[in-house]
């Protein structure tokens, strides 16, 4: 057993306004821009008004370019609508990866049916940069549900495991990544017990959704808190202690420059204004709903 602290930092997830919609935000923050190649993340825990339309409820259409927004549902659903004519709804355990490359417009909106899912949807979406070479590509769109995406029992069935994306105990899972990356969705009953293994010279977090967990070296840590490893640590011992939900990504950093604005990440500033002409001249497509 590792007795040294692994936990390099822990990032708190604050409540910010996204345009009427309240989401927590754990980075990035004052303390740090991004964890390379992971640019954003934000939570949201979001009842509907029963009596409105879903289809107009949510977020409406917009655009994006140089990276992939990847949406994990935990609770409801949410309809995915873009200008490339995918139009899917995903619901709990599901995952919607899209690659917006050379320019995408897309709609959220709560599914037709969120009525019987107590008008509430809880998501998390993380913004992951394309790397230089990618940014221009053709936008692709990926989803799958919960039965679609491999499972592992750990500890006597006290925790599962669902592999989105890379490998994980000879599971690999079903998402194409644009370079290599791991993606798993965890989830754990009282007194269950896992290793993550932190892959070296990649950076890695873990985002704790709701209970509360034990990192052996470090302690506790309560919900809504990024966990970030100390560069030198090789894995995370956790007890879960109080049921959980949490998500671990780790993958090799980019180390490109970087020109954020907006709904846009590209690696300069003529990237971003090029993006923003692009979008004016319509060539990233047209979404009516």
């Amino acid at each position: 057993m590792n007795s040294k602290n692994p936990v390099s930092k822990l990032l708190y997830a604050q409540k910010i306004n996204m345009g009427g919609l309240m989401v927590r935000q754990p980075f990035p923050t004052q303390q740090i821009e991004q964890i390379d190649p992971f640019l954003l993340l934000h939570h949201a825990n979001t009842k509907f008004n029963p009596d409105g339309n879903p289809e107009k409820q949510g977020v409406g259409p917009h655009p994006h370019r140089g990276f992939s927004p990847v949406t994990f549902v935990y609770h409801g659903g949410i309809r995915h609508r873009d200008s490339r004519e995918n139009d899917s709804t995903i619901y709990a355990g599901g995952t919607q990866w899209m690659n917006a490359g050379r320019g995408i417009i897309h709609s959220e909106r709560p599914a037709s049916d969120i009525s019987a899912h107590g008008n509430r949807i809880e998501i998390i979406q993380l913004w992951i940069n394309n790397p230089a070479r990618h940014k221009m590509d053709q936008p692709e769109y990926q989803t799958i549900t919960k039965e679609e995406t491999p499972l592992k029992e750990l500890d006597q069935g006290k925790v599962l495991v669902q592999v989105v994306a890379g490998s994980y105990q000879n599971l690999t899972g079903p998402i194409n990544t644009l370079f290599p990356l791991q993606a798993l969705r965890i989830s754990g009953k009282k007194s269950g017990k896992l290793i993550l293994t932190l892959p070296p010279q990649e950076n890695s977090f873990l985002y704790l959704l709701n209970g509360k967990i034990r990192i052996t070296g470090f302690g506790i840590i309560e919900a809504f808190n990024a966990v970030i490893p100390e560069p030198e640590a090789d894995q995370f011992e956790i007890e879960i202690l109080e049921a959980a939900n949490l998500l671990f990504l780790s993958a090799p950093p980019l180390n490109e420059p970087l020109a954020i604005h907006g709904p846009f990440v590209m690696n300069d500033q003529t990237g971003i204004l090029k993006a923003f002409r692009d979008y004016q001249m319509g060539k990233m497509g047209v979404l009516i709903e």
